[in-house]
């Protein structure tokens, strides 16, 4: 098996389960009486939240772990599971240095940082 069905996979997999997340919480209770944490309805789109954050970094994360060497990715993999979109950020900026001026942004795929 190559490495594009292990990637349908994944994405299939977060693509339902973010569906079966979403409509257990749209069931709980409808989104526009959602009040944070204050009572336990509210919790279902809490963890909704949290899985659409997470099912976010994992797909950002395959791109990290395309582009980079073993050791890299446990730290990169670490720092987004903990910071999130803050580790995300700094990722892409450090990715987005590595362009020189006239290149275009179709080369930010091109280059490894390994």
């Amino acid at each position: 098996m190559n490495g594009q069905f292990y990637l349908k996979t994944l994405f299939s997999v977060i693509l339902l389960g973010m569906l079966a997340v979403t409509a257990w919480a749209s069931f709980s209770q409808p989104v526009w009486q959602w009040q944070g944490l204050v009572r336990a309805p509210d919790n279902a789109w809490t963890i909704a939240t949290l899985c659409d954050a997470y099912a976010g970094f994992i797909t950002f994360y395959v791109w990290v772990f395309w582009r980079e060497r073993w050791l890299p990715r446990v730290v990169w993999l670490l720092a987004i599971l903990l910071l999130g979109n803050m580790a995300m950020s700094t990722y892409m900026l450090l990715a987005l240095r590595q362009l020189k001026h006239d290149q275009p942004m179709s080369d930010l795929w091109k280059i490894s940082r390994a």
